[in-house]
């Protein structure tokens, strides 16, 4: 029987106990021995079935405590009672905390900072910090702002093209001509770059200090200039591989007799890089490059190169942008020149999020606390005709 069965039945139990008791009252108001006895089990009833009915809701309260979880499942990222982060992956109090820590030896360490990733210490850097150097990475790596950024978990395989298919024509009527579609892969996976700087204690300790913009741009800086020398020279061993890389970079369009640039030497890059690439191509080579190309006319007494009178606008030659880096190759004997194409080819792959640790002891004798932050990341350029590379000849 269950709880509403028993409340039923003690509410007819009730209803005939108060039914009996009005019926055998004598003129006195008072129940005669043997029908007090008869009322009385009818009370008895009455209070047993009570305590049945707690009894049993008791018992559901427990069953139902018991059958919850252990822990509650994270439903959404998370929040705190301030502003929200823009991003969403974190509150804006994971910010603040993450300073208070690093402050504190991380013996501070609330629960919206366990978001550890490494087994000896390592924590996710705040939303707001990753923001900041993802803008300081745009600014100092060219490269950053004219490729194909991907967020990889794992090995990524990119499918292209080995055969493109042709067009024929033929009769009214006649077979139709079919021809299979070959496809290569590229791989990209993931390689593990850090960077360190050192923050003296007085710094660290002193509340005016603004130790999160000191860090973000100091990192920004360093991984940027990591990353575009990669970028650009790396070999894809243990690194990204580069546009440069004789291997897998570029298409190298033109060797020069020697290391003199003309102007014909740059039109014959340019106009090496298939029609379709070239509406939204650019230059990219060193300042040491750059300053000899000012130098060169056309055929018509104009410069080839245009400098930008707008801010923000880069500089032109041959109506195209000019990036310069100086990673870049220099003019050498034997050495890429310079690179012409449409980087959007060149994909990057962030794997995760960055991470950061803390050396307190490696110089504690210095007075001075070190901070490490990791990034795994890859590039590879898919499409090596999007790209053409001049490249410089022996030496005369």
């Amino acid at each position: 029987m269950n709880v509403q069965d028993l409340i039923a039945k003690r509410a007819r139990a009730w209803e005939a106990a108060k039914a009996f008791l009005e019926a055998h009252r004598g003129e006195n108001g008072i129940l005669s021995s043997e029908d007090g006895e008869t009322y009385d089990r009818m009370e008895k009833e009455i209070t047993d079935l009570t305590k049945e009915i707690d009894r049993l809701n008791r018992q559901a309260a427990i069953e139902a405590q018991l059958s919850q979880p252990t822990s509650s499942p994270l439903s959404n990222m998370p929040t705190s009672t301030g502003e929200k982060s823009k991003k969403g992956r974190a509150s804006d109090q994971y910010a603040k905390d993450m300073l208070t820590a690093m402050r504190t030896n991380f013996h501070q360490v609330s629960d919206i900072l366990q978001e550890g990733v490494d087994a000896d210490g390592g924590y996710l850097v705040p939303e707001e910090w990753d923001s900041r150097l993802i803008d300081v990475l745009n600014e100092e790596n060219i490269m950053r702002g004219l490729a194909t950024h991907i967020t990889t978990s794992g090995e990524h395989k990119i499918n292209i093209a080995g055969a493109k298919p042709t067009a024929a024509w033929i009769e009214e009527g006649g077979a139709l001509q079919f021809t299979d579609a070959k496809f290569g892969q590229k791989i990209m996976d993931a390689h593990k770059l850090h960077v360190a700087v050192k923050v003296t204690e007085e710094l660290l300790y002193d509340s005016m200090f603004d130790l999160a913009s000191y860090i973000t741009t100091q990192f920004g800086i360093a991984i940027a200039n990591a990353e575009e020398d990669a970028f650009l020279n790396g070999d894809g061993k243990g690194k990204p591989t580069g546009l440069f890389d004789e291997t897998n970079g570029g298409t190298v369009a033109k060797t020069l007799t020697g290391t003199k640039l003309g102007t014909d030497d740059v039109l014959d890059l340019v106009y090496a890089l298939k029609r379709p690439y070239r509406k939204k191509a650019s230059f990219i080579m060193n300042d040491q490059t750059l300053a000899a190309l000012r130098k060169l006319k056309d055929n018509n007494g104009a410069y080839i190169w245009q400098p930008s009178y707008q801010a923000g606008e880069p500089d032109r030659l041959l109506g195209y942008a000019v990036y310069t880096s100086a990673f870049a190759p220099e003019l050498a004997a034997g050495k890429p020149v310079m690179a012409f194409g449409d980087y959007s080819y060149y994909n990057i792959g962030d794997r995760g999020t960055r991470s950061m640790q803390e050396l307190r002891e490696l110089f504690a004798g210095n007075g001075m606390i070190g901070y490490v932050a990791k990034e795994r990341v890859d590039g590879l350029l898919v499409l090596p005709e999007a790209v053409q590379i001049l490249k410089a000849g022996a030496s005369a």
